[in-house]
C-alpha cells in the first residue's frame, strides 16, 4: 500500500470471491485485508513523496480500515479514491480541506464532515452509511454524488444533514435511499438537484425532505430514473418502455422560500403523507412548476405565496377538497399536460378554498383573459360571485339570486337585453287593453302602449307617456310592478357594466 501510494497506483486487497469481497456482507475480513486508520491518516496528511514522474494518491479497494479515520482540520493534498472498503468506525472530516474524495460502494458507520471544504468532487455512490452523514456548512467545489447510496439516520432524526451547504455544480442523489430526514436548509446548489428515482422515508418525524430556503440554479428533479443500467445513469429522463423507479417520499416535504432557476419537476412522483404532513411549496419562485405527480391521498399541498411563470399540471395530480392551499399563488401561464376543462379548473379552486376567497378566482380569470379566453374568464368570475353569495346573509343571497337569474351578475349581458325585451313585450300587450283616461283633459299626446310600457320600464329617462294617463285598480299595481322590475334590471345591468369596465 505504501508503494502504491508513492506511484499513484491501486492497492487491491480483494480475494476474487464476490460473496467474500462484498463490503456490505457479513463475511469477516481478516488482518491481511485490514489497515489501521492511523496509517491512512499518516499517508494522507504527511505521506512520503511521490516517485519520480508520478503523482501520489491513495487508491484502495477491498480494504478494511480499523479504528477511527480522523482527518479533522487537516489538509489533504493527494487524490483519494476508496472502493468496496469497510470502515470499522466513523470517518471524521470536520473542517478538513481536500482536493477530491471518492468513496464508491463502501460501508461506513457514520460520516462527520461539517465545514468540509473540497476543491473538486465528493462522491459516495452505492455507499451504505448506517448512522447518518453530516455536511453542515460544507463547501463542495464541483459535484456531490449520492447515487444509489443507502443512508440511515443516526442518534438524531436526520440521515443527511446538509444545512447551509454549498455545492459548486450538481447534487446527484439518483436512486438514493434515505431512512431519516434529509435536511438541506439554506443550501445552495450551483447546478441541478437530481433526486430521480430516490426513495425518501422518515417514520420518526414530520419531514422526509426538509429544505426551506434552498437555492438551486437550475432544476430540481423528483422524477423517475432508469433501472436498466443504473451504474451508467446519465441523469436524463428515461425513454418510454424503460424499466424505471419513481421518486417516492414517505413523509413531509418542505421547500418553503426555495429559488429554482429553471424548474421544479415532480413528474410521476409519489408522496405518501400522514394527515398532519405537508408537501409545502410556500413562497417558492421558479420559471416552471411541473406538478405532474400522483395525487396525494392524505396530507396537504400548499402553494401559498408561490410565484411561477408556467404551471404544467393535470387534474389527477391535485388533492381533493380540503387538501390544497394556494392563497396568493401567482402563475402566468397554464400548460395542462392532459385535458383540463374549465369545470375541472373551478373544482381545483374550490378544493383550495374551503372558505371563500376571491383571489384564486381572480388570478385564474386574469390568466385566461391574458391569453384571449374572455368567455372563460367571465365564467370564472361568475363562479366567484356564486361562491361569494353562499357567504352572505339571507337578504344578500336573495339579491344575489336576482342578479344571477336576470343578468348573471353582469357577466352575460345578452341575458339582460332578453329580459328587458320579454318584459317590454308583455307590458305592451297588457297596457294595450288598459283603460287610460287622460289626467289633464286635452293636454296629452296620443296613447301609445309600447312607448308607455317602455317609459315605465326604463327609469330616469322620460319618453313623454308616463305622466299623462291615469290607470285604475289592478292596472296601477301592474304599472308599479313594471317600474320596480325596471329598477332591478337597470341596477343589475349597471353593476355588471361596472365589473366589465373594471375587468372583473
Amino acid at each position: 500500500m505504501w508503494q502504491a501510494f508513492r506511484n499513484g497506483s491501486l492497492f487491491d486487497a480483494r480475494r476474487g470471491d464476490p460473496e467474500i469481497d462484498a463490503p456490505h456482507g457479513g463475511h469477516p475480513w481478516g488482518p491481511e485485508r485490514s489497515v489501521r486508520a492511523r496509517i491512512v491518516a499518516w499517508l494522507l496528511l504527511d505521506g512520503p513523496p511521490a516517485l519520480a514522474g508520478r503523482v501520489s494518491s491513495l487508491k484502495l479497494r477491498g480494504v478494511q480500515i480499523t479504528g477511527t479515520l480522523d482527518l479533522a482540520g487537516g489538509i489533504v493534498v493527494p487524490y483519494v479514491e476508496l472502493a468496496d472498503c469497510r470502515f470499522e468506525e466513523k470517518l471524521l472530516l470536520p473542517e478538513a480541506r481536500l482536493t477530491t474524495l471518492r468513496m464508491v460502494n463502501c460501508s461506513l458507520p457514520r460520516v462527520e464532515a461539517a465545514r468540509l471544504h473540497t476543491e473538486g468532487d465528493l462522491h459516495l455512490p452505492r455507499c451504505r452509511v448506517h448512522q447518518g452523514i453530516r455536511l453542515t456548512d460544507a463547501h463542495i467545489g464541483t459535484d456531490l454524488m449520492f447515487n444509489q447510496a443507502v443512508v440511515h439516520r443516526g442518534t438524531r432524526i436526520q440521515s443527511v444533514m446538509g444545512d447551509g451547504m454549498t455545492v459548486g455544480q450538481d447534487f446527484q442523489g439518483e436512486l438514493m435511499e434515505s431512512h431519516g430526514e434529509v435536511s438541506l436548509r439554506g443550501a445552495q446548489i450551483g447546478g441541478s438537484l437530481n433526486l430521480r428515482g430516490a426513495q425518501l422515508a422518515h417514520d420518526y418525524g414530520k419531514y422526509a425532505l426538509n429544505a426551506p430556503q434552498l437555492t438551486v440554479e437550475r432544476t430540481v428533479y423528483m422524477t423517475p430514473a432508469s433501472l436498466t443500467d443504473p451504474a451508467q445513469s446519465s441523469g436524463r429522463t428515461p425513454a418510454r418502455g424503460t424499466r424505471v423507479q419513481r421518486f417516492e417520499c414517505r413523509g413531509g416535504v418542505r421547500l418553503d422560500d426555495g429559488r429554482f432557476g429553471d424548474s421544479l419537476d415532480l413528474e410521476r412522483a409519489r408522496f405518501f403523507l400522514h394527515n398532519d404532513q405537508y408537501l409545502s411549496l410556500r413562497r417558492v419562485q421558479t420559471p416552471e412548476l411541473r406538478f405532474l405527480c400522483d395525487r396525494p391521498e392524505r396530507g396537504q399541498v400548499t402553494l401559498s405565496g408561490a410565484r411561477v411563470a408556467n404551471l404544467v399540471d393535470k387534474p389527477t395530480s391535485w388533492p381533493r377538497a380540503g387538501g390544497l392551499r394556494m392563497n396568493g399563488f401567482r402563475y402566468e401561464n397554464l400548460i395542462p399536460d392532459d385535458a383540463f376543462s374549465l369545470a375541472q379548473r373551478l373544482r381545483w379552486i374550490e378544493a383550495a378554498t374551503p372558505e371563500y376567497s376571491p383571489e384564486p378566482y381572480e388570478r385564474l380569470a386574469s390568466v385566461l383573459r391574458d391569453h384571449g379566453d374572455d368567455a372563460f374568464a367571465r365564467e370564472v368570475l361568475l363562479a366567484k360571485q356564486r361562491r361569494r353569495r353562499e357567504t352572505l346573509p339571507v337578504a344578500g343571497k336573495v339579491w344575489g339570486y336576482v342578479q344571477d337569474w336576470t343578468v348573471a351578475y353582469g357577466y352575460r349581458p345578452g341575458r339582460a337585453a332578453l329580459w328587458m325585451a320579454v318584459l317590454w313585450a308583455a307590458s305592451t300587450v297588457a297596457f294595450s287593453h288598459a283603460d287610460h283616461p287622460p289626467i289633464q283633459g286635452d293636454e296629452h299626446p296620443d296613447w301609445n302602449a309600447p312607448l308607455f310600457a317602455l317609459d315605465l320600464l326604463i327609469p330616469v329617462i322620460d319618453l313623454g307617456q308616463d305622466g299623462y294617463w291615469r290607470l285604475h285598480g289592478g292596472w296601477q299595481w301592474a304599472a308599479a310592478a313594471v317600474i320596480g322590475l325596471g329598477w332591478i334590471l337597470a341596477t343589475t345591468v349597471a353593476a355588471g357594466a361596472t365589473r366589465l369596465l373594471r375587468r372583473g
